[in-house]
């Protein structure tokens, strides 16, 4: 059956599903959840930044802010309401786990705005923030939490950075543009099963007990990416790992004169304390972590057993450790926030390619970073379907990506399940 199964209704699947059902495939995307991007989609803070270790990972993220402020150009067709893209700028701290020269000679390279700023630009830019440097983060009931600055810090600035407003409605427009030409959803189903036949696939079994004959299967089922991998029985060559990570970003309130009125405010990466924090127009605050080495990490073994209220211990830390930066800060007595769940890569740089099972596909490992770049995954996926099932040897030839706004060319090599993996990356959310 010529049919493509995604499995996955998150905004990576949608956008999948919205590229293969342009490029004139039949398009069935299942998901177990009732609604489409209501898994790790609708928990995501959708920060758009361009900081990564990699040419790969700045050129896809710099295309994908052009997507996002282009958002019915990209769409192509009338889905209704459209998410808003917030073009706020970030701050990334100077932090000695990603200095400047890891990424700004990137920048130069792929073409992003920046400016470099001393400790005296970021205090006048961006109101009320400490600029000492605390470099390591530390558990804040250790007693070296609160000792004095050993110097200060500067940031670089991407003017262009941001956040998308509501994520669930991204995905709503992209699964509304895929159904537009033609893709079909099935919601409240789940995948139990991988059918097969001379080592490649042939159907997808569901738990309604009915079977989907299909050509080409694509995993987008983030957290639980792994089981689904292991139903098809795929990943004897990755050199790459994923695996389930339990988040909590906090809510708070942004101190008077963050922002200026009817701005979300600048927001902030902020390795030297473990933290981010993006501001929202109306004086919101979400600030999340960064994976510090003191902190203990909630990894999962199932993702549908994760708790799924904020906790009080991982909400004090992380609005404690913004209030250090950020000095007029309140620190709540009731946690506030969402919980969701990671597709941690061993990198945290995302898989997006074939695997060695015919017709099986992956976009997994999306680490919590990837959200920004769902525009793109879909255009990756569907350009690595199309050759791969055309007979091209990704392994051996790497497709490459043109981007339609940037002119830049993606390695999609770069994000092999048989690549080296990446030691430089910050070993956090990150990337």
């Amino acid at each position: 059956m010529n049919l493509d199964v995604v499995v996955g209704a998150g905004v990576i699947g949608a956008s999948i599903a919205l590229e293969l059902a342009r490029s004139g495939r039949q398009v069935l995307v299942v998901d177990k959840a009732g609604a489409v991007g209501y898994g790790s989609t609708s928990s995501s803070s959708a920060v758009v930044r361009f900081n990564f270790s990699t040419r790969a990972g700045v050129a896809t993220a710099w295309e994908s802010q052009h997507c996002w402020q282009h958002w019915g150009e990209h769409l192509g067709c009338d889905v209704g309401e459209l998410v808003r893209y917030e073009r706020c700028g970030l701050a990334m701290l100077d932090v000695e786990l990603a200095p400047r020269a890891a990424y700004v000679n990137l920048f130069d390279e792929v073409g992003v705005p920046y400016e470099e700023w001393d400790s005296a630009t970021l205090r006048r830019r961006i109101p009320g923030i400490d600029a000492g440097r605390y470099w390591p983060p530390r558990c804040i009931d250790d007693d070296r939490f609160w000792d004095g600055p050993t110097g200060e810090l500067g940031a670089v600035y991407t003017p262009d950075a941001g956040y998308v407003g509501d994520p669930q409605l991204a995905a709503e427009n992209l699964a509304a543009a895929a159904a537009h030409h033609g893709a079909r959803f099935r919601l409240r189903t789940a995948v139990v099963g991988i059918d097969t036949a001379d080592g490649r696939v042939t159907g997808v079994r569901l738990d309604d007990g009915s079977t989907v004959g299909c050509r080409t299967v694509v995993n987008a089922t983030g957290p639980w990416s792994g089981a689904l991998n292991r139903l098809a029985g795929v990943g004897s060559d990755f050199t790459v790992g994923v695996r389930p990570l339990r988040q909590e970003v906090a809510h708070a309130t942004a101190p008077d004169g963050y922002a200026p009125a009817g701005s979300p405010g600048i927001s902030i990466a902020d390795m030297d304390l473990g933290t981010y924090m993006r501001g929202e127009v109306g004086g919101g605050l979400l600030v999340g972590g960064t994976e510090p080495e003191c902190d203990t990490l909630d990894w999962l073994e199932d993702p549908d057993e994760t708790h799924p209220y904020p906790t009080a211990a991982v909400f004090d830390a992380q609005v404690t450790r913004a209030a250090r930066r950020l000095t007029e800060l309140a620190v709540p007595s009731r946690p506030r926030g969402v919980v969701g769940v990671y597709d941690v890569a061993d990198d945290w740089t995302p898989i997006y390619d074939r695997t060695e099972l015919d017709g099986y596909y992956v976009a997994i490992g999306t680490s919590g970073n990837q959200f920004k770049n769902a525009p793109l995954a879909g255009g990756f996926l569907a350009a690595i379907v199309e050759q791969v099932e055309g007979g091209r040897d990704h392994d051996a030839d790497p497709v490459q990506f043109r981007c339609g706004h940037t002119g830049q060319t993606i390695d999609l090599g770069a994000f092999s399940r048989r690549r080296k993996v990446d030691t430089g990356t910050s070993g956090t959310v990150m990337g």
